[in-house]
């Protein structure tokens, strides 16, 4: 049963069951403790424990997606505070507990070196708080606290590994999904160079042959007479017919040279996981150059691959229309955005790309606003 919930879903209920075990002394309260609570201070014990959870199965809920970094940062500091007074109104060392929970959350949240600070910082505040707890000493505040830091880094540790195993996981399944497209565009393209070589030979050969044929059979009805002469007409008549359907079927090849580019990018955007890929295309998505459909394709690739590694975004835009003998490509994301006004390795190589077809590429970005790019090239002629 077990391995029916993926392992994100397994860390989520952990953290929810901790929470769960937290709160039995507030629940049985009467019948542990010999000198109970106020009723004031037990009600708040409750409010700062349902704070808590809360606040964490909002964050938690959201998961793998990132939340923005102001708000993930406020529900931990509300987090943190609940645990510490609950360690301080109960006098025990819960709210100790209660951090292991904030440890598991901290990766998603923040940096590897910004949680390591973190972690030591709660852990300061968290030996103070035991310290006032009557029969603790400070030196045994400092060792409990220090204990509690060692469990709490196995935490965040092993929230850590869960994470890197998704990002691992979700960009094995960007490359699979970009090996799949370029797969169906090579195999397009395959097949217009088999289908024009193959009119070139019909063309060049057999047409070739069929016209001599049909000439000499043209100078043989004037040297024959009665029944060979019709034979020969016949026979003439048959040539010009093979002929008219050998450079029909030529056209035909040669017309139906299209890149079927849609199935390419839907099979490209179909295996990306993260972030939610909404693919907005021409009803009949066909394109005559093959290098317009290459462009096209390495450019959506590099827009998936920047919006997966760097956005932290929950939605991609993406869309391709004709307009006014132009090709219009544009991407849009959810994500965090940027303020930085050089391009990248991949946003470089895109522009070369453009530029190859006399295209055009702008960028639209700041932060909290998202990621846009806009591609314009000249349609094929």
């Amino acid at each position: 049963m077990v391995g029916s919930y993926a392992p994100i879903d397994l860390l989520k209920y952990a953290g929810l069951i901790t929470w769960v075990a937290v709160a039995i002394p507030l629940l049985f309260h009467y019948w542990i403790y010999p000198d109970p609570l106020p009723v004031g201070l037990l009600m708040l014990w409750g409010g700062l424990q349902l704070i808590f959870g809360v606040a964490y199965w909002y964050l938690a809920r959201q998961l793998p997606v990132r939340v923005a970094a102001w708000q993930g940062l406020s529900l931990l500091v509300l987090m943190v505070g609940s645990a510490l007074l609950i360690s301080y109104l109960s006098q025990t060392a819960l709210g100790a507990i209660l951090l292991l929970i904030v440890a598991g959350l901290l990766p998603w949240v923040l940096s590897f070196s910004g949680s390591l600070i973190w972690l030591i910082g709660q852990n300061i505040v968290l030996a103070w708080v035991i310290s006032m707890i009557p029969g603790v000493t400070p030196g045994n505040a400092v060792l409990l606290s220090v204990i509690f830091l060692s469990v709490t880094i196995l935490a965040f540790i092993t929230s850590l590994v869960g994470l890197r195993n998704i990002r691992a996981r979700n960009a094995l399944a960007v490359v699979n999904s970009e090996l799949l497209s370029t797969q169906t565009l090579l195999a397009e393209n395959t097949r217009i160079a088999e289908r024009v070589r193959i009119a070139r030979e019909l063309h060049d050969l057999v047409g070739h042959h069929l016209t001599a044929l049909t000439l000499n059979l043209e100078v043989v009805t004037h040297m024959v007479e009665g029944k060979t002469l019709q034979h020969v007409q016949q026979a003439h008549s048959l040539a010009k017919l093979l002929l008219a359907d050998v450079r029909e079927v030529v056209s035909e090849m040669r017309d139906d040279d299209s890149v079927d580019l849609q199935q390419a990018l839907e099979t490209l955007t179909r295996g990306v996981p993260e972030p939610k890929v909404h693919l907005q295309l021409p009803e009949q998505m066909v394109i005559t150059d093959p290098m317009h459909a290459q462009i096209l394709l390495r450019c959506v690739q590099e827009m998936v691959t920047n919006c997966v590694r760097h956005a932290r975004a929950n939605n991609l835009w993406i869309s391709i229309e004709v307009i006014e003998n132009q090709i219009i490509l544009t991407a849009k994301d959810d994500g965090r955005g940027t303020d930085k006004g050089h391009m990248g390795n991949g946003l470089a190589g895109m522009a070369e790309r453009v530029e190859q077809l006399d295209g055009t590429l702008s960028i639209k970005s700041s932060p909290g606003q998202g990621f846009e790019l806009n591609i314009t090239l000249p349609e094929e002629q």
